[in-house]
């Protein structure tokens, strides 16, 4: 039969997934951290034609050798397996549903832990879960079965408390470092195990043949990860169910911890990650892999609508051995480490006949470019949102510039992996395209005719609008499907500004036309802010006046950039359900809709990518353009980058930030000049800090995003005029100012 060890934790998505049935055929150890759990099933594998459930799919038991190792991702899953002897089956006909882990603890609503009882004690799997609470202390668990008993609660030691994360709001680490308590499991947990008390603690197991540790997630990344010691008590499998999101170009990071931990203590180390929307701005982006001393073995998709991937490496125990006893600094640091308390499991996960089975090779890391991750995360991160809020598909302003384009493009690459999941055989993708779409027939195959269903693009000129613009949108919505609509906002501007003018007996102008700073502001506002409303308003009764049923979510267009410096109205048509490009850079922008350009065939972003970006809410001279959206800043998109990562990376405040970049800029900018542009920037993010209150929830994509909700915590309220900073770059400046004239007099 077939016997393994699982480590997992799931997304809402799994809960439903039939992906899960070929894994009731293991005997397997199970840490787990999920909020549900099955329970040692049936032995024996499938006969050939037979489904999962079938009493007549117990075919015979084929023994094999070595150390099996596969990595299942189920927003993570890994599966450490291996083959051995058979026994008797317990429950051959049950289905996932059958057994049900009770919810134990929580993470920011990311369910992280679990135990198993059958279902008649219990209700449904719920989001709303519990902790394990240990002598009245809330802690998060990882909690390990072996054939319906559990055989340690292994407490997590680090916890993520930066960023996005706020895991000591809810549980305490465990800091009792490699020791165990005794833990009195519920009367409804013991009517299943048969077990009155289990270890709670700091433990690793100690199979037949090896012995196995666990890490829970940010324990990874920490500076003494508890897989250092491990390694030198002689833990030979490193274990890991994370729950890392995704950040553009943050994989290096997680395969360099890994290969790095391995590099240098050796074993074997099964990385999962979550997979799938947290109902929030993260994404869990998969990633799952199998290392040994140093090399990766198996790498898992980064993105996918899949619900279970499996990766498999057949590796060799001894291989980690005579690794080990070649490095002599980690043997003499072995030899003083203090010992971890050891579950004795009896179980293998080899056998005898294991000489015949051959390795596995270790694989070159594929990487995704940034601009392939832009067209995979976002767009996975858009289909849970659609499928799980019920709605009937997206409504798009679309403008005719780079950033709604790269929007539309991200559903459009949506609906080319819907279609591509679709015809290798996803049957839950396959129903919640047909809930969406209203028609238990359709079945996806060309992605235009898919986004002509599921996306409404709307042009909404003014008279502010150029020719150009319009032609860029109609074009670019032609190419990719999109059910569009033109509209002029012009009615409602005049009977906005009428009403004004009717109370106050005055009539505001544009700068153009002889106005204030104040009127042109106010005049171009009125016009973002109506988009909105119309938005909003088509979305809810544009697929009512088709005959279609169902409403569509609005999707926003601002970027990373233009919400830092609040480039952006407060209440316009960036305001909008949820926002996929909003943790997102302009300069990754542009290389995403490049990257669009050349992989779906879409020759007209080649203009929008040509022509400068613009609101075009001030009149137009001569029929042209007269607004650009970096002279309105005063900044370009690559320095409002650089400021963004200064700001929230470096966390540098303006005379920090100076003091930086008179270094970095030394060769095309003067220190007055560099002075200039970093007051600039800081008086205009003073200024409009109170936007960020009310940005539309972004995909988290960039270590700097403004995102005021959860991941960049700071005050809204700032003296814009920073008067002791500012004070403070003005001595610097006339500092190297006088010494570069004294230098120069030097010279002469």
């Amino acid at each position: 039969m077939d016997v393994g060890i699982i480590i997992m934790s799931r997304t809402p998505s799994c809960t439903r997934s039939k992906s899960w049935l070929p894994f009731l055929n293991l005997q397997s150890l199970r840490i787990s951290s999920v909020m549900w759990e099955y329970v040692k099933t049936r032995s024996a594998r499938l006969a050939p034609g037979s489904s999962w459930g079938d009493p007549a799919s117990r075919g015979p038991c084929i023994p094999q050798p070595v150390t099996h190792l596969q990595s299942q991702q189920c927003s993570p899953a890994v599966l450490l397996h291996t083959l051995g002897s058979c026994s008797d089956p317990l429950f051959p006909h049950r289905r996932p549903c059958d057994y049900i882990g009770r919810p134990q603890v929580t993470q920011d609503n990311v369910p992280v832990s679990g135990s198993v009882t059958q279902i008649s004690h219990l209700q449904s799997p719920s989001r709303h879960v519990r902790p394990v609470l240990h002598r009245n202390v809330r802690y998060n668990c990882r909690v390990i079965f072996l054939n319906r008993r559990i055989l340690l609660i292994r407490p997590k030691m680090a916890l993520a408390n930066e960023g996005n994360y706020r895991e000591l709001r809810w549980f305490t680490p465990w800091s009792r470092s490699r020791q165990t308590e005794e833990y009195f499991l519920p009367r409804m947990i013991q009517d299943v195990t048969k077990q009155e008390t289990v270890p709670f603690g700091d433990a690793v197991l100690a199979t037949r043949d090896t012995c196995i540790g666990s890490e829970i997630c940010e324990e990874l990344w920490t500076p003494h990860s508890p897989h250092v010691d491990m390694g030198l008590d002689g833990v030979e499998i490193f274990t890991n169910a994370s729950g890392s999101h995704h950040v553009l170009r943050k994989a290096h990071a997680r395969v360099d911890l890994v290969t790095m931990a391995t590099t240098k203590n050796g074993g074997i180390y099964l990385l999962a990650n979550q997979k799938g929307c947290d109902g929030d701005r993260l994404y869990y982006d998969g990633c799952a892999l199998i290392a040994m001393n140093g090399h990766i073995f198996a790498q898992g998709s980064q993105f996918s609508l899949d619900d279970v991937e499996v990766l498999t490496a057949t590796l060799d125990l001894e291989d980690v051995r005579s690794y080990r006893a070649e490095i002599s600094s980690r043997n003499l640091a072995a030899s003083r480490v203090s010992p971890y308390p050891r579950v004795k499991v009896d179980f293998a996960l080899s056998c005898r006949e294991d000489l015949l089975e051959p390795p596995s090779e270790p694989v070159e890391w594929m990487y995704h470019s940034p601009a392939e991750e832009i067209s995979l995360g976002p767009a996975c991160w858009l289909w849970d949102f659609l499928r799980r809020s019920r709605q009937a598909g997206f409504f798009l302003p679309l403008s005719g510039g780079v950033d709604s384009a790269a929007t539309a493009c991200l559903v459009y690459s949506m609906c080319r992996q819907v279609c591509e999941a679709v015809r290798n055989g996803n049957q839950e993708v396959l129903a919640d395209v047909r809930a969406i779409v209203d028609q238990l027939s359709y079945t996806p195959q060309d992605p235009r005719d898919l986004c002509g269903r599921l996306l409404t693009t709307c042009y909404m000129a003014s008279e502010n609008s150029s020719q150009e613009t319009c032609d860029r949108a109609k074009e670019l919505a032609r190419q990719i499907g999109s059910h569009h609509i033109g509209l002029n906002i012009d009615p409602a501007v005049t009977a906005v500004v009428g009403i004004f003018s009717l109370v106050t007996g005055k009539r505001p102008l544009f700068a153009a036309h002889g106005g204030s700073s104040r009127e042109n502001l106010a005049l171009q506002n009125v016009q973002a802010r109506l988009r909105m409303v119309l938005a909003y308003l088509f979305a809810q009764l544009s697929l009512w006046a088709r005959g279609a049923r169902g409403g569509l979510l609005v999707l926003g267009s601002a970027n990373v950039d233009e919400s830092l410096l609040g480039y952006l109205t407060k209440y316009d048509c960036s305001s909008a359900d949820i926002n996929p490009i909003g943790g997102i850079s302009k300069t990754d922008l542009k290389a995403f809709v490049h990257f669009c350009m050349e992989h779906f065939q879409l020759p007209a972003l080649q203009r929008i990518l040509a022509a400068p970006a613009t609101a075009e809410l001030e009149p137009l001279t001569d029929g042209q353009v007269s607004q650009t959206d970096e002279e309105d800043m005063g900044m370009t998109y690559a320095e409002l980058s650089v400021y963004g990562r200064l700001r929230k990376i470096a966390k540098a405040g303006p005379y920090s930030m100076f003091c930086k970049l008179v270094n970095m800029w030394k060769d095309v900018c003067s220190p007055r000049q560099v002075a200039d542009k970093v007051r600039q920037f800081f008086s205009k993010y003073a200024m409009n800090r109170h936007k960020m209150t009310t940005l539309t929830p972004a995909y988290h994509a960039e270590s700097y995003s403004p995102d005021d909700n959860r991941f960049d915590l700071r005050p809204f309220l700032y003296n814009s005029s920073w008067p002791w900073q500012f004070r403070c770059i003005e001595d610097q400046v006339r500092q190297l100012e006088s010494r570069g004239r004294q230098d120069l007099d030097g010279v002469d």
